[in-house]
C-alpha cells in the first residue's frame, strides 16, 4: 500500500541547470542599482517609494528579463492591479482575514485573466492589509516604485544586454497560421 505522503516526494527530476557567473552577478548588480535607485528617489523626494515585493520584482527583471512576468506591462500593471484590489477590499470590508483572502484570491485572478501576471505583485494586498494605508499607496509606492524598477531595467539591460529587453510592451495576441 502507498503512503499517503508519497506524492510530497516530487517527481525526482532534475535542478534547472546554473546559470553562468556572470549573469548572477549582473543580476545581482542590477537589482542593487534598482533598488537604490528607488530608494534614493524615495530619500530625496521625501515619498514612500520602496515596497518590500519590488525586492522580489528585482530577482525578475535582472535574473529572469525575458519571462513574461518580468516584462514591464506585468511589472507595472500586476503591481498597480494587486494594489488597488488589496486597497478596495480593505476599504470596502475591514482589515478581516476573511477580506485579505478574497483580496488575495481576486487579485490573482485578475492578473491572469489580464495578462499581467507578476509574482511579486502577489503579495501587495498582504501589505496592504497588515500597514492599512490611504488610497495614495496606488500612487506612491506602488505606481512610482514599479515604474523605477522598470526604468532602471531598460536602462541596466540596454548597458549590459543590448536588444533583450523588454520582450514587449502592451504585446499582441499570437496568430496562427494556417
Amino acid at each position: 500500500m502507498r503512503s499517503p505522503f508519497a506524492s510530497f516526494s516530487g517527481q525526482n527530476a532534475p535542478l534547472p541547470p546554473r546559470l553562468p557567473a556572470r549573469h548572477i552577478v549582473i543580476a545581482g548588480l542590477g537589482a542593487a542599482v534598482a533598488i537604490g535607485f528607488v530608494g534614493a528617489l524615495a530619500h530625496f523626494s521625501g515619498q514612500p517609494l520602496l515596497l518590500g515585493s519590488l525586492g522580489a520584482s528585482c530577482v525578475f527583471l535582472f535574473g529572469l528579463p525575458e519571462a513574461p512576468f518580468s516584462q514591464p506591462r506585468n511589472v507595472v500593471a500586476g503591481h498597480v492591479l494587486s494594489s488597488l484590489i488589496g486597497l478596495l477590499f480593505l476599504k470596502l470590508c475591514g482589515p478581516h482575514l476573511w477580506a485579505l483572502s478574497l483580496a488575495l484570491g481576486a487579485a490573482v485572478i485578475v492578473m491572469f485573466a489580464s495578462r499581467t501576471v507578476h509574482a511579486p505583485a502577489g503579495s501587495n494586498p498582504v501589505i496592504i492589509f497588515l500597514t492599512q494605508p490611504d488610497w495614495n499607496f496606488l500612487l506612491t509606492p506602488t505606481l512610482v516604485g514599479a515604474l523605477g524598477g522598470v526604468l532602471v531595467a531598460l536602462l541596466f539591460h540596454r548597458v549590459v544586454r543590448p536588444g533583450r529587453y523588454p520582450l514587449y510592451w502592451i504585446g499582441h495576441d499570437a496568430t496562427h497560421s494556417s
